[in-house]
């Protein structure tokens, strides 16, 4: 898909917008010329997640590729600082301690399975996102890169449920349906 380059590109592209929106000059500002490349104008699911001092300050997304990518990173990287319901709004002070990172995904596919028996050969730790949708129209999706923090079936799941607004143990229900996606993943320094 992207190339290192290009990812660290929009990471930097992601602190700019962030930057931007406080009122503060880009410490490596990215031009328009820069952006103007093919890839960067496909249309892909984007995810920005911030970190401070390693622990989550943000994480705001778009699974499905609605927009380019370089406006999929500007709008969650405003919604990750800004609008994480889960966050105080990022300040000024914070800028020097955040570490950005963005994800690019693939397409979402359906994890057709049988049993819960089925998904230690079906699902990918580390590798794999995945997209839960339980009863009542709820659902969640963690990214790859928390099955740093939950290496379990067991226990990505159920916090993957409980994100859901569901209990712990609906996955086991049957009553669940799972999509997988992968990324490509660019992160600034931590």
């Amino acid at each position: 898909m992207l190339t290192e380059q290009q990812g660290l590109l929009l990471v930097r592209l992601a602190r700019q917008t962030i930057e931007q929106h406080l009122g503060r000059p880009s410490i490596q500002p990215v031009s328009d010329n820069e952006l103007n490349q093919p890839a960067l104008r496909e249309k892909w699911g984007v995810f920005v997640t911030l970190h401070k001092q390693g622990d989550l300050r943000g994480c705001i997304g778009s699974l499905a590729g609605v927009e380019s990518i370089v406006d999929g990173v500007r709008r969650n990287a405003i919604n990750a600082a800004f609008h994480d319901f889960r966050f105080n709004p990022v300040t000024v002070d914070e800028l020097p301690q955040l570490q950005v990172e963005v994800s690019v995904l693939t397409e979402p596919t359906p994890l057709p399975y049988e049993t819960i028996e089925d998904l230690p050969r079906l699902l990918h730790p580390g590798r794999d996102g995945v997209i839960l949708e339980g009863p009542g129209q709820t659902g969640a999706t963690f990214l790859p890169q928390v099955w740093q923090q939950l290496p379990t079936i067991e226990q990505f799941l159920g916090h993957l449920c409980r994100k859901a607004g569901l209990a712990e143990m609906t996955w086991r229900s049957g009553q669940v349906t799972l999509s997988t996606y992968q990324v490509q993943s660019f992160e600034e320094p931590r």
